[in-house]
């Protein structure tokens, strides 16, 4: 493996993950185009949106009090972003532009980014109110997580039908997305299916993007059918941490609510579901773990077991965010993460998993497995054949029912790019 991060985009990535980056003040990163730090959705993400070498999009630290001590410090010059370490440089960067829906309001008078928010090129909405973990009487909160500390700030705690409908037109049309990915939390009587089928009912058929949902295992899995049957194309279950104890002392709601047995039924049932729904529509199912709130050896475990039943592992890595209640674990060190994205590039190819078969989606909050190629020294050359083939095939049928709707609606604002299997950035593994 490339251990030098200006010949290892991944590395790079990786790297700022863990340590973060401090900002020159000659940076000028909103008046320059940039996107505002904003913590929204699913409160994982609080940093600066970048485009790294080799196309890899990546959200970096820069507000927690860890990034203050990072060897990277970005620096402008001449209306350019570079990237250092102490006094030397690194590489060119390059801002996440903002798009000019950012600066617009719905009709109901709202900021469009307080309905949804771009996380790399994806548009990412928690959708309802805030998880109830965070309103009880003695809060049960994932101890990581600052959506309770989000919502009604940087995110509308109530979004109409009609409003999200109007953000994802704007989106789709002046941000060319491809992808709509919905996140909930934690509310009494599951009702988290019946808020999100809505919206994915009127999604599919007005736009025809692509659409996935975060939410806890609901107990009548049955309903992942017939989401299935109306063309949901992804669901992630998000149990966090693999080692039943550090689950239980994390995440005490979800341990009460469901137990990690639930979790895992949802993900290898959900994982059964590929040749149940329309062919037209690609369906990959998501566990997520969180590297660095457990063991090494726990997350490939994870690994491990997500990858046999046939679902795609989601590794994010821990970042202890402002106000949490653990802002004051330190992050993971960049040595201890290696091994567990080269595991998951490894095993997702091993297994034939559908990995950056997704065309124009790329991710900031975390590394898609098909970025984790340069990370590895194996290589897999039947295994990327096959998904270059299976990536034409899903961009062939998402153009197709886009054009339908277009036929209504006007083109969109670009033609969709086609996926590059394992070229770091190219697209996502949904």
């Amino acid at each position: 493996m490339e251990t030098d991060v200006r010949k290892n985009p991944a590395l790079l990535k990786l790297d700022l993950y863990c340590k973060g980056v401090r900002l020159d003040d000659s940076c000028l990163v909103e008046e320059d185009g940039g996107r505002k730090i904003l913590r929204t959705r699913a409160g994982l993400g609080s940093g600066l949106e970048l485009l790294l070498p080799s196309g890899l999009w990546t959200n970096v630290p820069v507000t927690e009090p860890f990034a203050k001590d990072s060897p990277y410090i970005l620096k402008r010059a001449g209306g350019a972003y570079r990237l250092h370490t102490d006094d030397h440089f690194l590489c060119d960067v390059e801002l996440a532009p903002k798009p000019s829906w950012y600066e617009r309001k719905t009709a109901t008078g709202k900021p469009m980014t307080r309905i949804g928010t771009l996380q790399g090129t994806y548009l990412g909405i928690y959708q309802a109110k805030v998880c109830e973990y965070w309103v009880e009487k003695t809060k049960v909160n994932c101890k990581f997580c600052s959506v309770g500390l989000n919502l009604g700030i940087d995110d509308a705690d109530e979004k109409s039908l009609d409003e999200v409908m109007e953000v994802i037109w704007a989106a789709r049309r002046e941000s060319g997305i491809t992808y709509v990915d919905f996140n909930t939390g934690h509310y009494t009587g599951e009702t988290y299916l019946d808020i999100l089928e809505p919206f994915i009912r009127r999604i599919k058929k007005e736009v025809g993007l692509l659409v996935g949902i975060q939410t806890p295992p609901h107990h009548d899995l049955s309903r992942y059918d017939e989401l299935r049957k109306m063309g949901l194309n992804r669901v992630s279950f998000c149990f966090e941490i693999f080692d039943r104890e550090r689950f239980k002392e994390t995440c005490p709601g979800k341990n009460r609510e469901y137990g990690l047995d639930r979790y895992l039924e949802a993900v290898e049932y959900c994982a059964s579901l590929g040749r149940k729904g329309p062919l037209t529509e690609p369906w990959v199912t998501n566990g997520e773990i969180i590297a660095g709130l457990e063991s090494p050896e726990s997350s490939m475990a994870a690994i491990d077991w997500i990858t046999s039943v046939g679902a795609i592992p989601t590794v994010c890595v821990f970042r202890p965010l402002i106000g949490t209640d653990y802002a004051d674990v330190p992050p993971p060190k960049t040595e201890d993460m290696v091994p567990i994205f080269r595991h998951l590039y490894e095993k997702c190819m091993e297994h034939g998993l559908p990995v950056g078969a997704a065309p124009d989606i790329h991710v900031s909050l975390v590394m898609l497995p098909e970025e984790c190629k340069s990370l590895s020294d194996k290589r897999y050359p039947v295994g990327e054949m096959k998904l270059k083939v299976l990536g034409k095939a899903v961009r062939w049928g998402l153009e197709k029912r886009l054009q339908n709707r277009e036929r209504l609606f006007g083109p969109p604002p670009r033609s969709i790019a086609a996926p590059v299997f394992a070229e770091p950035g190219a697209s996502a593994s949904a």
